[in-house]
């Protein structure tokens, strides 16, 4: 197995399920992955600009108020690889898939917060935090052996509404190693990178996580912007994830003899936005037909409606549409604040190859066409 070890599923078997199971979400590292073997002895140091630091453990996280959060957790690399074929981009090779939609159990953040003396929807420490970094027992090279880490604002940890977790289990079993065992933070509606694995510490300090993930990677740069010209101190870290959508009942080229084709895949937005629309294009984009929208059996789904949708979840749709003689299959997704996706990669190219959030598009091919332009 190499190291880190990075997986995605195929694209159909993704959207088999609303709810994902834990062999197809996708894994993401950045070093080997840890071994916490004695549970006994774990503990999650709460310290920084607190009062009272404290050290907390698997039992007492335990009888905390339990919550089930339902959230996809998605790369920011996702679909890179549609975007390394324009210019070269610097990162894990990803197609379609490296994401996943799983309910995510255990202890929301503003509960255990409050242990250390911070108030439920306070923007600052008494001591002047106004941030809250996550450290994990995860040890990577870029952090030049040191440890992973990330950062969220107090404001966004206090606040219940937020639903940031310290999970301990995941479609309702305990946590596996791959996915951050024993305890892990669940950060929704923001880029993966933001949901720390393995967690040792949290610290509450005065300005955002300087660690390397938050001040020299996932940052959205210009097209214009080269490993010649970069300086990462011009940007922002990434947090909230784009409005995205991926066809994942085709590959990028498909050949058949039917007269109709199912359009199947996912959308997601980031921030708890719903989505309003996903557009279905069999002509290259020319016209276009809505797609079904769904999340839970025999209730219809309704964007930003908390009884008929899961705001942190992503969002299946489905048409089936007609073949083209020879065409292109375009999906565009909308959220519920009108944010609608990009038509060109080009428009969003950066070194990194990250958020590419642009039309996603695939080939179908009738069959006899194919014949005939054989001939």
């Amino acid at each position: 197995m190499q190291d880190p070890f990075n997986a995605e599923p195929h694209r159909a078997d993704l959207i088999s399920s609303f709810v994902t199971p834990v062999d197809f979400f996708y894994k993401r590292n950045h070093g080997p992955i840890p071994i916490v073997e004695d549970l006994e002895r774990y503990r999650v140091s709460i310290g920084g600009l607190v009062e009272k630091p404290i050290e907390v453990s698997m039992d007492e996280l335990r009888k905390l108020p339990k919550y089930s959060v339902t959230a996809t957790l998605q790369c920011a690399g996702n679909r890179r690889t549609a975007m390394s074929k324009k210019r070269t981009v610097k990162g894990v090779g990803w197609d379609v898939a490296a994401l996943g939609n799983a309910t995510w159990g255990g202890a929301k953040l503003s509960d255990v917060l409050e242990l250390v003396g911070i108030a439920k929807l306070s923007t600052m420490s008494s001591l002047g935090g106004m941030y809250v970094e996550f450290i994990s027992v995860d040890r990577c090279k870029e952090e030049k052996g040191g440890p992973y880490k990330a950062s969220i604002p107090l404001r966004q940890a206090t606040n219940p509404d937020s639903d940031v977790l310290l999970a301990y289990e995941m479609n309702d079993e305990v946590l596996n190693r791959d996915h951050g065992y024993p305890l892990r933070v669940i950060v929704p509606g923001v880029i993966g990178a933001r949901s720390v694995k393995w967690l040792d510490r949290i610290d509450i300090i005065k300005e955002e996580c300087q660690g390397f993930f938050m001040q020299n990677d996932y940052k959205m740069f210009p097209p214009s912007v080269d490993w010649n010209n970069i300086n990462w101190s011009t940007r922002k870290p990434q947090m909230d994830f784009p409005v995205q959508c991926a066809i994942c009942s085709l590959e990028d080229i498909n050949v058949t003899n039917n007269g109709k084709i199912t359009v199947a895949g996912y959308a997601v937005s980031g921030g708890g936005r719903g989505i309003e629309r996903v557009d279905i294009s069999v002509d290259g984009g020319k016209t276009w037909i809505e797609a079904e929208r769904y999340q839970k059996s025999n209730i219809p789904y309704i964007a930003d409606d908390d009884l008929a949708s899961e705001k942190w979840a992503w969002v299946l749709f489905k048409a089936v549409v007609d073949v083209p003689e020879n065409g292109e299959i375009i999906a565009k997704a909308v959220d519920s604040a009108a944010n609608v996706q990009p038509e060109n990669v080009e428009s969003i190219w950066n070194l990194r190859g990250i958020l590419n959030t642009s039309w996603h598009r695939v080939l179908v091919r009738k069959e006899s066409s194919v014949a005939k332009s054989s001939l």
